[in-house]
């Protein structure tokens, strides 16, 4: 390849060099701030042989070249236009700058909890292999695996505790992450993390029922009484407990001497955080909490198919803003309440949305005459059935405008199929085909139907819709 030559037709079709701001590369993709993205040439970019696909997305101008030629055109376009090589840290920096506050609001919770997603992954999908092997008549008539093999309950028991960790945990691993991200000690994120689930501290899950028995423990300072209860599965306390800590450690960094600050600081940020959060912000965080699981899980009940339908239709477009971020303090919520809420209704829908996509993009290659959107709309297809959608949704059926159609109908019809069915999830992990070991095991029959009735719509509809295209073209 001449990567010169790709690097100077990519530059020519986005604007020029006056255009960029700024310039990194992952393992795929070419990762641009553009100052104004209307100057971008789509028609030319689509032409350049080396380009797969494009989107935007916070504040970023991307575009998928593949692994093992990205980088080398990344350094001919560095050259080409004089600015100097960042890191993708620096370029999403850059990025973040041209977003407006509500995708700043998005871009912050993406940035709490994507980090933590692995971990939330694990002991959720532990959770589901400990399901299949307690479940009754899931395998057996009547019986579970370890009933039919006794000597592997003690197995069964240590993948729970396995499982539970990151749930029970939670609030140290997000108040690290949050920490973090507000500019604070991620460490003192994860010690106050660490407090807010304390042993000593009446357990988080039985709040409800000391409530009803009176029985709820108290520190008595002063005349004042401060309940000890525990934040365990919690996220809106812990997410404000950090923003606290945060700002509270940049103070005394600030007016503390430097002498004193290793000592004075740390102390001072914990003590004051501890006393806010058990005083103030973590019942008024719990309780606000509690309300948006409640009112999601009512909207879920009440609204039944037509409302999951609705979900599944409008998932993609949503994806494209960004926003689906946002799902994922609402997913880690609803599993770490799992006790109430049974699971997560969000997990099977976009795992509805991203089968339709790759069914959507593997419909192309049927009707499309075009060499290269062939081989685009196979490998894209394919990486959205296992749950990486952004190359289908940006290379193919956005470019061709009828398979997104397509997509989005599949979408809403098998969302409503699973919301009818109640399936949830009990776990975060790849929303596609893999995604069926995260359901929950009385469910995992009607996910898999739903996943058919995806591929099966997002296909078929596809056809139907390129045939009109063409009638329309002629």
């Amino acid at each position: 390849m001449d990567y010169k030559q790709i690097a100077s037709e990519i530059l020519e079709a986005i604007g020029g060099k006056e255009n960029v701001s700024a310039a990194a590369h992952c393992a795929t993709r070419l990762r641009l701030v553009l100052k104004d993205e209307s100057l971008v040439d789509e028609k030319k970019l689509e032409e350049i042989d080396a380009v797969k696909g494009t989107f935007s997305t916070a504040g970023q101008y991307q575009i998928i070249i593949g692994a093992g030629t990205v980088n080398n055109v990344h350094r001919e376009f560095v050259q080409l236009t004089g600015i100097e090589e960042m890191s993708k840290d620096e370029v999403k920096a850059e990025g973040n700058k041209k977003m407006n506050p509500i995708q700043r609001f998005v871009k912050m919770l993406s940035d709490i909890f994507v980090p933590i997603i692995p971990a939330i992954v694990a002991g959720g999908l532990l959770m589901g292999i400990h399901n299949l092997l307690t479940s009754e008549d899931l395998f057996f008539d009547g019986q579970s695996i370890i009933n039919v093999y006794p000597q592997i309950a003690d197995l069964a028991a240590m993948v729970n505790t396995f499982a539970n960790a990151a749930f029970v945990f939670l609030p140290v691993l997000i108040g690290f992450s949050a920490a973090k991200r507000f500019g604070g000690n991620a460490y003192l994120g994860a010690a106050m993390g660490m407090i807010m689930v304390h042993p000593d501290l009446l357990n988080g899950w039985g709040y409800g029922g000391a409530v009803v028995d009176g029985e709820i423990p108290v520190w008595n300072i002063l005349g004042f009484e401060i309940e000890k209860i525990g934040y365990q599965g919690t996220v809106l306390p812990v997410l404000a407990a950090a923003f606290i800590l945060a700002k509270v450690e940049q103070f005394f960094r600030r007016v503390v001497p430097s002498a004193l600050d290793n000592l004075l600081t740390p102390l001072l940020t914990i003590f004051i955080t501890g006393v806010l959060t058990f005083t103030v912000v973590g019942p008024l965080m719990r309780q606000s909490g509690h309300l948006v699981t409640d009112g999601l899980v009512f909207l879920y009940e009440t609204a039944g198919f037509v409302g999951g339908g609705l979900f599944g239709l409008l998932y993609a477009p949503i994806v494209i803003t960004g926003m689906h971020h946002s799902f994922i303090a609402v997913e880690t919520q609803l599993l770490a309440d799992i006790a109430r809420t049974g699971g997560s209704f969000v997990f099977p829908v976009a795992a509805m949305s991203n089968v339709a996509q790759g069914a959507a993009a593997l419909a192309v290659i049927v009707v499309t005459a075009n060499a290269k959107m062939k081989s685009i709309a196979s490998a894209s297809g394919i990486s959205a059935l296992l749950g990486i959608t952004e190359p289908a949704m940006f290379g193919v059926n956005l470019k061709l405008r009828y398979p997104f159609y397509a997509a989005i109908i599949g979408a809403g019809v098998s969302s409503a199929y699973v919301t009818l069915m109640k399936v949830l999830s009990i776990a975060l992990g790849p929303a596609g085909l893999p995604g069926v070991i995260a359901i929950r095991p009385d469910s995992m029959m009607h996910f898999l139907i739903g996943l058919a009735i995806a591929f099966a719509v997002s296909f078929a509809m596809t056809i139907v819709l390129a045939k009109r295209a063409a009638k329309k073209e002629a």
